[in-house]
């Protein structure tokens, strides 16, 4: 809205006006407003969830502290959907097709997890919908999103290419194509293209390989965007964990996003220039001011829970965001630890069916792990650590190998 407003008043020549026509400014201005949001709106809402008796359901699992999160007020991820909204409202180009469809994908998977918060509530349970339901419901947006992808003109990138100088063997220059395109391709790390066509598998259809390359990209989404929304699910266990992380990833996102739509960025580091694309700066800079607004009220000792609302909600967007700017198979490196919790559920209920009733680490998902002692009284494979850590140290930890993985997936853009 304001975007729009300061694009009218660049005809009267008011001083400051065209500052809305600079990406950086407008970023910045959406992290501040989301930031402010966060907090100040933030207290309202955790007020009025206290009066709603809207408390999270603790399961008596024996863990540091858990007595005294009992009636926390759940459902916080309301705060962080606002305050991301909001402000890209505000100070977000609505004609870009990018932004659009984040908040689109913003609002569906809030409504997903708002759904499993409410039904535990007016349940008085901790099971909420039925898992198949949100994996529908994120196989949905996903579908959504790529179909966009496929049919929408303005979603199309520029591919680059290298001039190796006869001499040194070394890149002399980095040279785009005429004409932007819509083709099923990313970027993957160490090699020495990193532009993946999804079409290399299907190779052998010939002349529709191309289509048959879409097909592939449609199930890498759904897996993609499951995979990474469940695994924030999974991770949001102690105070701080998941909101920590997720502004962490958002910032090394952010970076890309405006790399990859800087056409002079784009040449440097040798990637796709995805014309247009810039505009998702915005969008994540309001992601990560929501995310630190949050952790105003979420670090530990939380006042507030984000809920299913707040996690499913994070990993979606994560996902969907690193698919929009073609950089979706660098998310094993960015969020890994999303990754890692989802499996170490997999493993440990697959393993406990298997065995009948063994376990492979002394609890799941992982972070709960480090919160048990290693002395045997929680028979497990694995018993290390034998000394139960804090949570405040676990998840500080965790934030700290968040970044060492944020700093990783930048490396790979120039390890080839």
């Amino acid at each position: 809205m304001l975007y729009y407003l300061f694009q009218k008043l660049q005809d009267t020549g008011l001083p400051g006006a065209r500052l809305m026509d600079y990406l950086t400014f407008r970023s910045g201005a959406a992290f501040v407003l989301s930031l402010l949001m966060a907090i100040f709106v933030g207290r309202a809402i955790i007020r009025r969830l206290q009066l709603m008796q809207v408390g999270e359901i603790i399961r008596d699992l024996d863990l540091e502290g858990q007595e005294k999160k009992k009636g926390t007020p759940t459902m916080g991820g309301v705060i962080i959907i606002l305050a991301i909204i909001v402000p890209c409202l505000l100070v977000g180009n609505l004609a870009s097709s990018y932004m659009l469809l984040m908040l689109g994908a913003t609002l569906w998977l809030g409504a997903i997890g708002f759904l499993d918060d409410y039904k535990k509530f007016r349940k008085h349970n901790k099971d909420g919908i039925r898992g198949k339901y949100k994996i529908i419901g994120q196989v949905g947006i996903a579908i959504i999103v790529a179909a966009t992808m496929y049919v929408s003109p303005d979603m199309v990138i520029v591919n680059n290419s290298e001039i190796i100088s006869a001499e040194t063997q070394r890149v002399e220059e980095v040279v785009y194509d005429s004409d932007p395109v819509k083709s099923p391709q990313t970027t993957i790390p160490f090699v020495k293209n990193n532009n993946f066509n999804y079409s290399w598998f299907t190779g052998w259809m010939g002349s529709h390989a191309e289509a048959g390359g879409w097909v592939v990209f449609f199930i890498f989404v759904m897996f993609i965007v499951t995979a990474t929304s469940n695994g924030a699910n999974l991770n949001d266990g102690l105070d701080g964990l998941c909101a920590g992380l997720s502004a962490v990833a958002g910032v090394a996102l952010a970076v890309m996003a405006y790399l990859g739509g800087n056409l002079i960025y784009s040449a440097y580091l040798n990637i796709m220039y995805i014309p247009g694309s810039g505009e998702l700066v915005v969008y994540m800079a309001a992601f990560i001011g929501a995310l630190v607004g949050f952790l105003w009220y979420n670090a530990t000792p939380a006042q507030v829970f984000m809920g299913d609302t707040g996690s499913l909600t994070l990993g979606g967007i994560i996902a969907v965001f690193a698919i929009l700017i073609h950089k979706e198979l660098l998310l094993p490196i960015l969020v890994a630890l999303f990754y890692i919790e989802d499996l170490s559920v997999i493993l440990q209920v697959a393993y406990f069916k298997r065995t009948g009733g063994k376990r492979i680490f002394k609890m799941s998902p992982l972070h709960h792990h480090y919160q048990k002692p290693g002395d045997g009284s929680y028979p497990a494979l694995i018993q290390w650590p034998r000394q139960a850590i804090p949570e405040a140290k676990i998840v500080t930890r965790f934030w700290i190998i968040g970044i060492i993985l944020a700093v990783i997936t930048f490396v790979t853009l120039k390890i080839r």
